[in-house]
């Protein structure tokens, strides 16, 4: 089996996994030079985080990579293994790290685990060990590079608009992928490419939407970094529902990245410093309450407490900024909605995003929300826990699997037979958009603020979120 960096998989020896071996325990002969342990004592995974794993199997079937290859490395115990050979002194060999970084850090397994072991803090954990300790080959480092020097921040992306729109107005987007040129010559610009959905004119939001009639909250809303250049009308949808349900909507100006690719992805100080800023510039709005509407960005502003744990000057402040976080569904869903729905006659699909229903455990709300609107009939897609591939930077990584599990959510989408996909990532729209295309089925593509919005307006749903 071959990843998409070319590189070959290798199988870790049966006879000998990491951390056994005269290496781990038996003698070392005179002048050896000492093995580097894989992990350092600065916060590695806990030892009593991954005793709790009792090897039982229940995360197996809803794992994405362990579903495509069958490698039990490549499982979520099989990884808590390495994690444990990690820390009784094995090195942090390129077997091991290519098993670690083949997570998409779904979260799926946590919400099937019977014993509650929290994999999502020892594979962040892990991560960050990783990022510290392991040097991977040029090609992969400058990829890493220009990947976090463009997609945290909200200028460089806006830089990319007028380019990217001049390319998909030309024509030559259809042409490259009808071709399939760049998927054997770049895999990775192939699958950048696909990705990017049409891009709309971006709505410029005022930094208050006042409430409509009674006002029942104030709130602050994070308008996100790609969320913000790639997807800006679900942004004006979510100021516009939530003024709706009578929130004062406040939108502050100076906020940038929330931190999520980086936490995901084990840049620690990176991750640290953007949450910093977000707890700033929410501090400086006087809001009580923070709504997201990225699943993954509302998953790890949500963790805030924990990643600055270790900043006496931030470590209260982030527990209360945690707190205080929402999904916009799950706040709509604690108001208990008041704006007046107009029917909408369609079949929607709705899609779970990993880090809105595993990280967040948000799953009814979105559903319910849905099920409000006059003439919807919602239906549900086959293997809902199976991840899409996005995972926030994943599928860029590893663009051959991730095309394997986009294919697969797409098929289970199209037996739907729904006219409408829903979900609440715009990571998820790209990818899912990308697979249907790929197959030939057509479907819209919306977030679900979005079909909310088209509701509450009395607007029609067709033609809302990504039309290819």
């Amino acid at each position: 089996m071959v990843h998409s960096t070319g590189e070959t998989r290798q199988q870790l020896p049966p006879e000998e996994p990491p951390g056994t071996g005269a290496q781990a325990h038996g003698p070392v002969p005179v002048g050896t030079p000492a093995v580097r342990p894989a992990f350092d004592t600065e916060h590695p995974p806990s030892a009593a985080l991954i005793g709790d794993c009792v090897h039982c199997g229940f995360c197996l079937p809803t794992c994405p990579t362990y579903t495509l290859w069958g490698e039990e490395m490549d499982s979520p115990r099989g990884r808590i293994d390495l994690m444990k050979a990690g820390l009784e002194g094995a090195p942090l060999s390129d077997t091991m790290v290519q098993h670690f970084d083949a997570c998409l850090g779904c979260m799926a397994c946590v919400t099937a685990c019977p014993s509650g072991v929290q994999y999502d803090e020892l594979i962040e954990a892990t991560r960050v060990q990783v990022e510290r300790h392991h040097q991977r080959p040029a090609g992969q480092r400058a990829l890493r590079a220009a990947i976090f020097a463009l997609f945290p921040y909200k200028r460089r992306l806006r830089a990319m608009r007028g380019p990217l729109r001049a390319y998909q107005a030309s024509g030559l987007s259809g042409m490259l992928r009808r071709s399939k040129v760049l998927d054997r010559l770049a895999p990775t610009l192939a699958a950048m490419e696909a990705l990017a959905p049409p891009l709309e004119r971006r709505e410029k939001l005022p930094e208050r939407v006042p409430a409509v009639g009674q006002r029942r909250a104030v709130v602050g809303m994070l308008t996100g970094c790609v969320q913000g250049e790639f997807f800006p009308a679900v942004n004006a949808a979510t100021a516009r529902v939530l003024a709706a349900e009578g929130c004062d909507v406040l939108i502050p100006r100076r906020q940038g990245c929330c931190g999520a690719l980086s936490v995901h992805n084990g840049r620690q100080e990176e991750a640290e410093r953007f949450a910093r800023a977000t707890v700033d510039a929410f501090e400086r709005a006087g809001v009580q309450t923070v709504v997201v509407n990225a699943a993954g960005c509302g998953s790890s502003m949500k963790e805030y407490a924990d990643l600055l744990a270790d900043d006496p000057a931030y470590a209260e402040r982030a527990a209360r900024f945690a707190a205080s976080v929402r999904d916009v569904s799950e706040l709509l869903a604690e108001l208990g909605t008041v704006a007046p729905r107009h029917p909408v006659d369609m079949t929607v699909a709705y899609h779970d995003a990993c880090h809105l229903a595993h990280a967040q455990g948000v799953r009814a709300q979105p559903r319910a929300l849905l099920r409000e609107i006059p003439g919807l009939q919602l239906r549900e897609i086959a293997d809902p826990e199976i991840c899409c591939g996005s995972a926030g930077i994943w599928n860029v990584l590893n663009p051959e699997p991730a095309r394997e599990l986009g294919d697969r959510k797409a098929r289970t989408i199209a037996d739907t037979g729904a006219e409408l996909l829903v979900t609440a990532n715009p990571g998820c729209l790209m990818q899912v958009a990308s697979s249907l295309e790929r197959q030939g089925t057509r479907i819209g593509l919306a977030h679900t603020v979005e079909v909310l919005d088209a509701s509450i307006r009395g607007i029609p749903v067709r033609g809302l979120g990504i039309q290819r």
